[in-house]
């Protein structure tokens, strides 16, 4: 089913207005915002240097032109599942958009009476979307409405990657016949790679890059580091960062370093366990890890290589420093005084650092 939209032919609300000033590493910066919408903005990317696409957890699509100000909701946009956690989640602009017109979306749809996250394509043409096809309905069905991911990325070997959280079912992040608590790659063009960890075996999803994961929602494909970073909520503390490898179990739901809702118990068997990935770093209390980007920007010479990860319950921008063996040795948390939560944290074509809210702001940061 389509859904279909008149396009708006004007900015929805404010635009370029310093919200904050504040400074980091001796470099003055402010928050703009750009623009306001009435409904969550869960992802947005980049169409050329001067337009932003960006998608509301509601289903609408739209984008936002920075030098004319203009706004123009997308048509022919997917129906998705408005539930609970679940909705239309992210957004990618092929790395080949220039020649495929292709656009990456995540979401959440109806499978029979339960639901589950799919990766879909679309091409893009003067303000329309059509060729719309799920390129992967993963195996992730449930009948909650938390715990989807899911976040895409891209690495210049051609794959496509994506986060699908374990759909509130813990199990299923150790079992490797369904795609819940993994991160999956593809080709870009949808076939599965022939060299993916457990492809041909018995009872395991070849799509499957690695598992053990709990609601990963933030991916991140670091060219410099040719490395693969995650982030991912943990129950109550134990938010992670992690390193991704090929293959590799990060421990959900057998090891924790959270504790449960309902009690001060720990969650499985304790921290560390043989065959295991450890993250490189894991928050207590919780800050609620919404999306990862790593800068490598040159508009802020002191951010390079720096991770910048959304809050969601603690409503900052979380900077990250790390070593050269992926050791924090700095962190730092930006905008407390904006509370907001933030969802998608993103650099621009030329440097900048673009935010979105569950409040329906799209802020940049820049130099002061």
């Amino acid at each position: 089913m389509k859904k279909y939209f008149l396009i708006i032919l004007f900015p929805m609300f404010l635009f370029s207005q310093t919200i904050l000033r504040f400074s980091s590493e001796n470099m003055n910066l402010e928050l703009q915002r750009i623009i306001s919408v009435n409904d969550i903005v869960w992802s947005l990317d980049f169409l050329s240097n001067e337009e932003i696409i960006f998608a509301m957890k509601n289903g609408n699509i739209a984008t936002y032109n920075l030098k004319s100000k203009v706004t123009k909701y997308i048509k022919n946009t997917p129906f998705v599942v408005n539930r609970g956690q679940g909705g239309l989640l992210d957004v990618a602009v092929s790395p080949n958009f220039k020649n495929d017109r292709t656009i990456f979306f995540t979401y959440v749809k109806e499978y029979g009476t339960q639901i589950v996250t799919a990766l879909a394509k679309a091409k893009y043409r003067y303000n329309d979307l059509y060729e719309w096809k799920d390129i992967l309905v993963t195996k992730s069905n449930s009948g909650t409405s938390r715990h989807f991911g899911s976040r895409i990325t891209f690495d210049e070997e051609g794959h496509i990657f994506f986060s699908v959280g374990e759909r509130g079912v813990r199990v299923n992040a150790q079992d490797l016949n369904n795609h819940a608590g993994t991160i999956i790659r593809l080709n870009i063009d949808g076939t599965i790679p022939k060299d993916n960890p457990f492809i041909n075996q018995y009872e395991k999803l070849p799509e499957i890059y690695s598992y053990g994961h709990r609601n990963p929602q933030g991916l991140f494909y670091d060219k410099y580091r040719k490395t693969i970073f995650s982030s991912e909520h943990g129950p109550r503390g134990g938010d992670e960062i992690n390193v991704i490898y090929k293959g590799q179990n990060y421990g959900w739901p057998t090891i924790s370093y959270g504790k449960e809702y309902w009690n001060p118990l720990s969650v499985g068997e304790g921290t560390h366990k043989e065959g295991m990935m450890q993250p490189i770093k894991y928050y207590d209390p919780s800050i609620a890890p919404s999306s990862l980007l790593v800068y490598n920007g040159n508009r802020f010479s002191a951010f390079k290589g720096n991770i910048f990860i959304g809050a969601l319950k603690l409503t900052h921008l979380n900077r990250i420093v790390l070593d050269n063996n992926f050791r924090v040795v700095k962190e730092e948390r930006l905008l407390n005084d904006l509370n907001e939560r933030i969802r998608d944290v993103v650099e621009s074509p030329d440097g900048l650092i673009y935010i979105s809210t569950d409040s329906g702001n799209i802020y940049r940061i820049v130099p002061n």
